[in-house]
């Protein structure tokens, strides 16, 4: 188990390093100039040059990137362009609202796919199951912001059930408030994933002799998927609630535009459009160490549910 966590960290380590490389090169292809978008379109040439000698970007790429590995290796991912603060403390002061987001996501995405899913599986080729399959290709297919904007018409604005914007100040109440429809925006998107998965997993599982022995011993439906399918059908539904984390964090962009929230995904939208290539940088260490650090989890959770994955 030792010898797994560690290959998995050095895994971590080398695949933060690639995410963040690729950010680093693709923020410096695409048209742009950080100097221009701090100074504006009237800016000098000779200011220009200035702030460009005392940001760096006037030296060769490679020079660029081999100073911005040192200083990342050492866990200094460099200061905003736009706020002059260390880019690490602007993302961790949002850090905790996606996370909240992303979590609650999953957590709608779990309450719905699984039982539905298992409704499916036990009535296959039966209206439940042909209704539950329609409703999880069309969530499937509905783009996330759509799904908010959906959402937001309907319960903030007809119905007035649920704030339209923020992420709400003060107390647990208010902010849960705040948190239920972007939740349920990227809940019900992956919980259609979650859906299928369940009903394939369960459909394979159900159909083994152990459960026809269950079965024949008198043994009640209910007893039967819940305690001898359902727990020999979690390692498929696992992986799939594990990689739908990654996925959340990245619906999370979309969202908390949507929903005005602030968090990750709205920052790294702000950081492209100014340019602001150590933000940028540093968002991208952070998301990907967040999807490898549940992968992570997810992994060791197999050998709770089946010790032999990591014998």
């Amino acid at each position: 188990m030792n010898a797994f966590v560690a290959r998995r960290l050095g895994f971590m380590a080398l695949s933060v390093l690639g995410a963040v490389t690729i950010a680093f090169l693709v923020m410096r292809l695409i048209p742009g100039d950080p100097a221009q978008v701090m100074l504006g379109d009237y800016a000098t040439k000779e200011s220009l040059a200035q702030l460009r000698t005392r940001l760096g970007l006037d030296r060769p790429l490679l020079a660029q990137y081999v100073g911005f590995m040192v200083r990342a290796l050492q866990g200094d991912f460099g200061t905003s362009l736009v706020t002059q603060r260390p880019a690490f403390d602007e993302v961790f002061a949002v850090f905790g609202p996606t996370m909240q987001l992303a979590g609650a996501g999953v957590l709608v995405s779990m309450l719905i796919g699984i039982p539905t899913g298992i409704v499916a599986a036990a009535h296959r080729h039966r209206p439940a199951d042909y209704l539950t399959m329609t409703l999880a290709l069309g969530g499937m297919s509905m783009p996330v912001f759509w799904l908010g904007l959906l959402l937001l018409l309907v319960f903030s604005f007809v119905l007035g059930w649920t704030p339209s914007v923020g992420a709400g100040e003060g107390g647990f109440t208010n902010r849960l408030h705040h948190l239920v429809l972007p939740a349920v925006t990227l809940g019900l998107s992956l919980g259609a994933m979650v859906t299928r998965m369940t009903r394939s997993a369960m459909l394979e599982v159900i159909r083994q002799d152990y459960i026809r022995t269950a079965r024949a011993k008198g043994l009640r439906e209910l007893s039967v998927v819940t305690k001898h399918a359902l727990r020999n059908a979690a390692l498929p539904i696992l992986t799939i609630v594990g990689v739908s984390f990654g996925v959340q964090l990245s619906g999370t962009v979309l969202v908390e535009t949507v929903f005005a929230r602030p968090g990750m995904g709205s920052l790294l939208i702000s950081a492209i459009y100014q340019r602001d290539y150590p933000q940028v940088q540093a968002l991208v260490a952070v998301f990907a160490a967040s999807i490898i650090v549940v992968n992570i989890a997810v992994d060791l959770l197999y050998g709770v549910l089946d010790p032999r994955v990591h014998a």
